[in-house]
């Protein structure tokens, strides 16, 4: 009998005897997963399917998890190679077990899709029992769940490895997980995800580390690696620690946290700032380490660049001193701690969306949710379930056991109304009661329910225009602009210099090591930017996926990034201004997104897929054109 045979009859035994008889399935079944199943003794054997989040509602999530996506992208992509030759798929889930992402096989994807393994599902072992994932979250290890031993009769076709990701205080972070049928999934497996999941910890400590970083190894050569071990120090206390210096301390994440460092390791480590010597641990052993000063977090890119080994370890940049609009943010803080709305306008791109994210996390809600709705995203039709909820039966196609809505979602955080303007004028009155209520009523009738929640709102359009033009409520406008943070454009910030140069690191051009060089970026610096940050990332994203790594980027090579608008006149000249056409490049967007459109079946999803964008951006577009038809016959009208 061969081992998985072996392994199958054991298994099947155990469940006879824990469904059937109600005694310990041990020692037919590994502990965890023993564990596991009394825990989740409160399932039934079968388990009705849970629809998973709606679209916005999953961006939510992963913008709640942002740091988490950008640390496992590398991970992700290099375990998709194996994934998608042994026919399994790769997933990323958030602390509660959440699908986040999901990447692999095509092949298995379609089966992954009937057992509910797929992003927005909770797979927590709560609402799936003992699974990879969920059990993975619980036993805060590296486990893996083949056919069977799933508590869940309908998942005993598929087999998971999974591991967890811990942060630098040891709290779960999220799961990495490889799944297929239950013959691709092996001890190979498992190793894979253990040791891709210690370089993500590693990554985001790095990414979140402020003050002091400590790195420390028995073996020189592997300080700068996963497998270094890493304290992190912010005056004088260790807030931050990875698993590797717990296993060279030989303690727990107790026995580090919060404890003075010169109590532990006596005053004399900071010597080693930025060179390399040896450190003396409590038991007496010496190990070679390094500290490096961090005068701001590293980014992302900066902490994939330090854990892959692709140039040495370095301090973060600081955070540029002249930071365009931090006397704004400043100000909007302290309105919006006092519980008064702010509304931020601007030009389209920006940057309101990045700016309200700063504002929650510097605000007095900072540990809440900032929950997040476009109103230009959303057909109309669908905002205001969106926005306000809804009872399970209150309309054709709600969810079972409805939905608690955005304004609910963000109790205890803030609310972000982007494109407030586009919200529909009948919705309006609703949300002007909810603000003065603080309580929400959801569709269909449900009891009221009080909520607390600080309110941001964003716009590119003229309020005040809107309420002229009778579609806009003037009561809620004043009602919003409690304090008005306009964004500058980016060619009006004094910081653009900064902003370019970091920019362009993190996008990408640190990490495959490119050089701007200074002609260069005094021509980004003096082009106008018709598209604002926006199309400064689009334009620094373009630059550093034509550049060679190593490459040193020089002014003709934004030249042949578009081509030139005619000239007007003699003072246009390609020598004094990037050679964008915003208005071209406009179109020829809009043109993409419809040519894809019509080849995709009109399908949004995919058509987002193909392009390389995000939904939402289609959403838009779509709702764009609606507003364009209803209004060309007045316009032809007036004409």
């Amino acid at each position: 009998m061969t081992n998985a045979a072996h392994r199958a009859l054991s298994v099947a035994s155990a469940r006879e005897r824990f469904f059937r008889q109600g005694l310990d399935p041990a020692p037919g079944i590994a502990e965890p997963i023993a564990r596991s199943w009394q825990r989740c003794r409160h399932l039934p054997w079968q388990h009705s399917e849970l629809a998973p989040l709606t679209l916005g509602e999953l961006d939510e999530r992963r913008e709640q998890a942002m740091r988490l996506l950008a640390c496992a992208q590398p991970e992700l992509d290099g375990l998709a190679e194996h994934a998608t030759r042994e026919g399994c798929v790769v997933i990323l889930t958030d602390a509660s077990g959440l699908i986040l992402q999901e990447v692999g096989s095509a092949d298995f994807l379609p089966k992954a899709e009937q057992v509910a393994l797929r992003p927005g599902v909770d797979w927590s072992e709560d609402l799936r029992g003992t699974n990879a994932i969920g059990t993975a979250l619980v036993e805060r290890e590296a486990i893996m769940v083949l056919g069977g031993e799933h508590y869940l009769a309908q998942n005993a076709s598929i087999g998971c490895a999974a591991a967890p990701i811990l942060d630098s205080r040891g709290a779960v972070a999220g799961v990495l997980d490889i799944s297929g049928e239950t013959v691709r999934v092996n001890p190979h497996a498992l190793g894979l995800v253990r040791m891709a999941a210690q370089q993500v910890e590693h990554r985001m400590l790095l990414a979140g580390a402020q003050g002091h970083l400590l790195r420390f190894h028995a073996r020189s050569g592997l300080i700068g690696t996963a497998r270094e071990g890493v304290l992190v120090i912010t005056d004088g206390r260790i807030v931050g620690a990875n698993r590797c210096a717990l296993d060279l301390f030989g303690t727990v994440w107790d026995g580090l946290l919060d404890r003075d460092v010169h109590s532990l390791l006596g005053r004399h480590w900071g010597r080693l700032e930025h060179q390399r010597g040896l450190l003396t641990l409590p038991d007496g052993r010496q190990v070679a380490s390094v500290v490096e000063r961090l005068s701001a977090p590293l980014s992302a890119v900066s902490a994939v660049s330090a854990v892959r080994g692709d140039r040495a370890p370095t301090p973060a940049r600081p955070t540029p001193a002249t930071d365009a609009v931090a006397p704004l943010l400043a100000q909007a803080v302290r309105v919006l701690d006092q519980g008064v709305p702010v509304l931020v306008t601007g030009e389209t791109g920006s940057g309101k969306d990045v700016f309200a994210r700063r504002l929650h996390a510097a605000s007095r809600r900072r540990d809440g949710p900032c929950v997040a709705l476009d109103c230009a995203s959303l057909p109309e039709s669908l905002i205001e379930a969106e926005l306000f909820g809804y009872e399970e039966g209150a309309f054709t196609g709600a969810r079972k056991r409805g939905s608690p809505g955005r304004i609910r979602e963000a109790d205890g955080g803030i609310l972000f109304l982007d494109e407030i303007g586009e919200m529909p004028l009948g919705l309006q009155s609703r949300l002007l009661r909810v603000l003065e209520e603080r309580v929400v009523v959801p569709l269909g009738g449900g009891r009221p329910v009080p909520v607390n929640f600080d309110l941001v709102c964003a716009t590119h359009q003229d309020l005040p225009a809107l309420v002229q033009a009778g579609r806009f409520r003037a009561d809620l406008m004043y009602r919003l602009a409690g304090f008005t943070a306009r964004m500058p454009a980016l060619r009006e910030r004094s910081d653009r210099r900064a902003l370019i140069a970091r920019l362009f690191d993190e996008l990408g051009g640190e990490q495959r090591q490119l050089e701007l060089t200074g002609p260069a970026l005094e021509r980004l610096v003096a082009h106008d930017w018709p598209g604002n940050v926006r199309e400064l990332r689009s334009t620094l994203k373009s630059l550093i996926a034509l550049a060679e790594p190593g490459q040193e980027i020089g002014p003709e090579m934004l030249t042949a990034l578009r081509p030139a608008p005619p000239a007007e006149g003699p003072a246009a000249s390609a020598d004094t201004a990037l050679p964008v056409a915003p208005r071209s490049l406009r179109e020829a967007t809009h043109q993409a997104i419809e040519q894809t459109l019509q080849a995709c079946g009109q399908d949004i999803a995919r058509t987002a897929q193909q392009l390389g964008i995000h939904r939402s951006t289609i959403y838009r577009h779509l709702a764009r054109q609606r507003r364009q038809a209803a209004s060309a016959p007045k316009d032809m009208a007036g004409a």
